[in-house]
């Protein structure tokens, strides 16, 4: 699926957090219904099957509980792209990723072959891709690192059909893992004081294969891949000193990626670097089509959830390539692939806090639908059950019960007449943002308060049941207010808009 994947060291926070954050997108012309569910252990398949490739796998009968946000209506699988387990471990799947032609030759992506019609040739399964793997991965991973590992060897064993990027955070390291063809991979922890941007564009531009074959300090690799590299003949480094680039080595570098990936990265470091380079004139170091663009970079001032998700709703702000804008002229406002966009489908931050308790240190912050028309929900994630409004998401459409519906709606309206409702939905933003922050430190308050009357060792780990109902309530609580909110702008976005198309109409008779 085509995404926007934004990776935030703890040292680049504002709050010493690893935040890992994914907008899934679907399709063009389409829309996926989502939901945000937990899964118990003993709702984890033992034995997995995938829905498209049909690939079968044996899970192990020690699945931990965790979150995810999967497709509701299930019609390809589950989709589950983002959660956190019992351990604080999160993982985020997948950024979709290019490559070329002289990787996909050498190790082929893995794809369902349907049986013959005669019946003559069996059907033979394909590998494994964004559909299964956070199912078959986070409920057993005790760190990042692990996560790494784990997905790697399935990866080896089963193939993938499709080159994916997957993100995995604890609260000391986030690792990015990239998909090479059908079977390799490789890995790379992130700088403690950068960020890294990925935009459906195979990213790592240095690897070191010293580090990966040896102490894996902040590489690691599948077990094959020198030789892969060496017989293939994919380094394309003009000298032997040179770091070895992945992106060059692996990555595509066409027409389309100026238009569709490339910008995306110059528009979110623009924002959070501003004032490092020169951004926007003929001389700039970097353009919306430069290849080059670096995959991690320290921030000029620390990154915010805020931050996170206004770059993740980006469309091109303060540029001539903004689509709502009055800068630039038609061919320029359409002239890029925005981050906020109509077939959003879902925008999740993941933050890890070193400073909270284990009971209370992992917040999935939550959005559904258009990202420029949504709001953030502040969810910690140790919790055995889901307010209604975030899950339970029908075919039919319930905007007055159902967080994505109510948002895919909105959208719906103000993309329409976006300057006639921008004001309702800036409002929107800051209110519901307010109120999350502000539950988040009541439930933290309440949490410190369990501890001092409890002991510590009632939040020292998720297993305290008493702990995890604090959490329950602090998660309903602030549902139950951006329910109130959502549908009040709901309603002056509908008003506005039919007003607007009203005066419109009644222009166009005179």
């Amino acid at each position: 699926m085509p995404c926007t994947t934004i990776l935030v060291g703890k040292d680049a926070s504002y709050d010493g957090s690893t935040i890992i954050a994914r907008n899934e997108d679907s399709s063009n012309g389409e829309f996926t219904e989502k939901e945000f569910k937990v899964v118990q252990p003993e709702d984890q398949p033992r034995h997995y099957t995938s829905v498209i490739s049909h690939v079968e796998i044996d899970l192990p009968d020690n699945p931990m509980r965790y979150t995810s946000v999967p497709d509701a209506l299930l019609k390809n699988g589950l989709w589950a792209e983002h959660g956190v387990n019992t351990l604080n471990v999160a993982m985020s799947a997948t950024e979709t990723l290019t490559s070329n032609e002289r990787v996909l030759g050498a190790d082929p992506l893995v794809e369902l072959i349907p049986a013959s019609a005669d019946g003559q040739t069996p059907e033979v399964p394909g590998g494994i891709g964004e559909e299964d793997m956070l199912t078959i991965v986070l409920p057993y991973i005790t760190s990042a690192r692990d996560g790494v590992r784990r997905l790697g060897a399935l990866l080896e064993e089963y193939g993938t059909y499709e080159m994916n990027g997957i993100a995995f955070s604890d609260v000391d390291e986030i690792w990015w893992l990239e998909t090479i063809g059908g079977h390799h991979w490789i890995a790379k922890r992130v700088p403690d004081d950068s960020y890294v941007v990925m935009p459906n564009q195979l990213g790592i531009d240095e690897f070191d294969l010293e580090d990966a074959f040896g102490e894996q300090e902040e590489h690691m690799c599948s077990a094959d891949l020198r030789e892969f590299i060496e017989e293939n003949h994919l380094d394309l480094a003009v000298e032997n000193v040179s770091a070895f680039n992945p992106r060059l080595a692996f990555g595509s570098h066409s027409d389309s990626d100026h238009v569709y990936n490339t910008p995306r990265a110059w528009w979110i470091q623009r924002f959070f670097n501003p004032y490092d380079e020169d951004w926007d004139s003929v001389n700039a170091l970097h353009s919306p089509v430069s290849d080059d663009i670096p995959w991690a970079r320290q921030p000029e001032r620390k990154i915010t959830i805020e931050d996170m998700k206004y770059a993740l709703s980006g469309h091109y702000q303060g540029t001539p390539y903004d689509p709502y804008g009055k800068d630039g002229s038609a061919a320029t406002r359409g002239q890029f692939r925005a981050i906020g966009i109509n077939r959003n489908c879902d925008l999740c931050a993941i933050q890890i806090r070193p400073y909270a308790s284990e009971a209370s240190r992992s917040i999935q912050w939550t959005a559904f639908g258009s990202n420029p028309f949504n709001t953030f929900v502040p969810f910690f994630t140790n919790v055995d059950a889901v307010p209604a409004y975030l899950t339970g998401t029908t075919e039919t459409v319930d905007t007055a019960h159902n967080f994505y519906w109510a948002n895919r709606v909105i959208g719906a309206l103000a993309d329409a007449r976006y300057n006639d409702n921008r004001a309702h939905i800036d409002r929107y933003v800051l209110k519901t943002g307010a109120a999350g922050v502000a539950a988040v430190k009541d439930a933290d308050a309440k949490i410190a308060a369990f501890a001092a009357t409890e002991g510590d060792a009632a939040v020292a780990t998720t297993e305290d049941k008493r702990a995890r109902t604090i959490l329950e309530a602090a998660n309903a609580a602030v549902c139950d207010l951006v329910q109130k909110e959502t549908n009040d702008v709901l309603s002056k976005v509908l008003y506005t808009t039919s007003m607007s198309m009203t005066n419109a109409f009644s222009m166009s008779d005179n």
